[in-house]
């Protein structure tokens, strides 16, 4: 349900799509039908913030069940409450073990600290950095508009070491350059960033150009097409193992939070 540009579709289109051929399946007798959403549409407007405004993470999940999908596979939502919107089974995966496993593998000069850009992420943060055999810390992050977002303070010791910023998705990137700019302010060697889903929308590309953000690499995975034009410092690594591994164990009905040693509740 993500947009690509290089196809013309909209995340309405692929929305749509998707129903279509959950209904196509459902008429040719499948047994079962499993949407694999490896990015979930709408997943951020997973509550009321403002007084009538639509959840339409759970409208998402309702046009599913109504077209006929018998189970949901997706990877890092947004907010846990999503999953509480289905009544068919939905499988959350994550893609913090590729995450740490990518940053472990780095090989530092400075000692790492993993940082949480708000306090949303600490468990994330806690548990990235358990993985990693390292320390981590917080910030404090207010938002004053909507897309907006200002970095108070950090909670912890990030002078002279590689800092790791974490987080479930990039949008905008102003959380991100925000932190980055927090996190070089109090003595940070160097930034990097890791997160899960490149939304990478608006400005996103243009402030996150090393020059202007002062992040040496941006580390996401293929869970959305990105559209053209990346500056240099972003990566993309696959999700397909994650994604194929948890296919398989659905189908031989083994445990699917076993991949994952039980955490893929990062909530």
């Amino acid at each position: 349900t993500a947009a690509n540009l290089a196809q013309g579709m909209t995340p309405n289109d692929a929305l749509m799509e998707l129903m279509v051929m959950i209904d196509a399946a459902k008429g040719a007798s499948a047994h079962r039908i499993i949407a694999v959403m490896p990015w979930y549409g709408y997943a951020r407007q997973d509550k009321k913030s403002a007084p009538r405004e639509p959840i339409s993470a759970r409208i998402v999940a309702k046009c599913l069940e109504a077209v006929g999908v018998d189970r949901v596979l997706t990877m890092d939502l947004h907010a846990g409450q999503v999953q509480g919107f289905f009544d068919v089974p939905l499988d959350h995966m994550t893609a913090m073990p590729m995450l740490t496993q990518y940053i472990a593998d780095l090989g530092f000069d400075e000692e790492p600290v993993i940082v949480s850009p708000d306090a949303g992420r600490v468990k994330t943060a806690r548990n990235f950095a358990r993985k990693v055999g390292t320390h981590w810390a917080v910030m404090e992050k207010e938002r004053p508009a909507q897309q907006v977002a200002e970095i108070g303070y950090i909670v912890g010791d990030v002078k002279g070491k590689t800092a790791v910023l974490v987080d479930d998705m990039i949008d905008t990137a102003g959380t991100l350059t925000a932190a980055a700019r927090t996190v070089l302010e109090e003595g940070a060697k160097r930034v990097i960033a890791v997160a899960t889903h490149g939304v990478f929308s608006g400005p996103a590309y243009e402030r996150l150009a090393q020059e202007n953000s002062g992040i040496e690499r941006i580390v996401v995975t293929d869970t959305l097409p990105q559209r053209p034009g990346a500056p240099e410092n972003i990566e993309v690594i696959s999700a397909a193992r994650t994604l194929a591994d948890s296919i398989r164990r659905i189908f031989t009905d083994d445990s699917v939070s076993e991949i994952f040693a039980g955490e893929n509740q990062l909530f």
